[in-house]
């Protein structure tokens, strides 16, 4: 079990150096969480897109040890970037400065991309001030409004990894406003057959509950105030939102209010894909590559 995210960056560096390509390679930001990564024994970076930029920003950063894909067409750099994954020259995507769209098609690409069959979804994971372990939830930031079939796939994403990383039964809380199935709210109706999935062996086996309120979730007095014998209660390792607003609101109101910590990474394709955003602090950054490195090494 990992407490935080300390406990997740010493896993990672015990798993060995990770060989990273970044597409478009040349802001200075990407290149400071590269360079930190690099020192902590976690990476090896290919930097993809312009060589005589990105060299000029390496210098400004101090980073040194790096290798060069030189790409002069702008229009081409994600691809080109993902295309040194494919080929297996590194195991781990980032985003540089290229467009968030464009990144993701490049991923998508069915000639050259990571497909894998199943749809991609993020998986956040949260280092909350009170909680006694590092929680994951997943989909906040891909999947807007997601069907039964794609919450299976958005499960199954998280579940796979969750597993790859130690957590041999998981104990999952499909999230929805209350702990009754009702035609009226589709998101109840949803847990439930997520939950009916798990039995059937249609998803890889957890300990799955829902529908299921936050107050249970996560308040074993609650539940037990509800009536509820509930064997997630108190101990959630993995929330699975009903769709992207609960996820982001949820995640941004831990972050401003309770002072979390998090990371995320982008799950579905054959390699793990740091999506990440310029407004991310150098934590953030470290803890997703942390993240992606322990995942790709699984």
């Amino acid at each position: 079990m990992l407490k935080n995210f300390d406990d997740l960056l010493a896993k990672a560096r015990n798993c060995g150096v990770s060989k990273v390509s970044v597409a478009q390679a040349e802001d200075q930001e990407v290149l400071r969480a590269v360079k930190l990564a690099e020192d902590m024994g976690l990476i090896n970076p290919i930097l993809v897109g312009d060589k005589n930029k990105i060299e000029e920003n390496a210098k400004v950063v101090g980073l040194q040890k790096y290798e060069i894909v030189h790409v002069e067409n702008s229009d081409d750099v994600a691809l080109e970037a993902v295309k040194v994954v494919r080929s297996g020259e590194a195991k781990i995507l980032m985003k540089g400065l290229v467009n968030t769209s464009v990144y993701l098609r490049a991923v998508l690409n069915k000639e050259h991309g990571l497909r894998k069959g199943r749809l991609l979804s993020l998986l956040a994971v949260y280092e909350l001030p009170g909680y006694h372990k590092l929680l994951y939830c997943t989909d906040s930031g891909v999947n807007v409004n997601p069907s039964i079939e794609q919450k299976k796939d958005i499960l199954t994403n998280s579940l796979l990894v969750l597993k790859s990383m130690g957590l041999e039964m998981p104990k999952v809380a499909a999230l929805t406003s209350n702990e009754t199935v009702d035609s009226k709210i589709p998101a109840t109706v949803d847990a439930a057959l997520l939950v009916e999935m798990v039995k059937n062996n249609e998803i890889p086996n957890c300990i799955i509950e829902g529908p299921i309120a936050f107050d249970v979730a996560f308040d074993s007095n609650a539940a037990k105030h509800k009536g509820i014998d509930s064997k997630v209660s108190g101990d959630v390792d993995l929330l699975m939102f009903p769709n992207i607003e609960t996820g982001n609101v949820l995640g941004k109101s831990w972050l401003h209010f309770n002072n979390a910590k998090w990371a995320g990474i982008i799950l579905g394709a054959s390699s793990p894909v740091i999506l990440g955003s310029r407004s991310d602090t150098a934590d953030v950054k470290i803890n997703s590559i942390a993240l992606a490195c322990l995942t790709s090494n699984q």
